[in-house]
């Protein structure tokens, strides 16, 4: 094989790298965001205040969207 072969099969691989590491980016903001809909959307129940246990896992879950938003923007914790 020539040059121009191996500059054209580098190339289309990097493309093909690029394109694939996009799609999981969008892939993982589509999923934070559908995360944060999620708490968003965590109703209280039928009798009032929420139970301490539903408010644990509530701050557990915003705790580790926190991280994931932070890996998310290269932050290091």
């Amino acid at each position: 094989m020539d040059s121009a072969t191996y500059l054209i099969l580098a190339a289309s691989s990097l493309i093909a790298v690029a394109m694939i590491s996009l799609a999981a980016l969008k892939g993982f903001a589509f999923w934070i965001e559908f995360k944060k809909l999620e708490l968003d959307t965590a109703r209280t129940p039928a009798g009032g205040a929420p139970s301490v246990s539903s408010r644990i896992e509530i701050a557990d879950l915003k705790e580790r969207l926190r991280k994931l938003e932070a890996i998310a923007a290269g932050v290091e914790l």
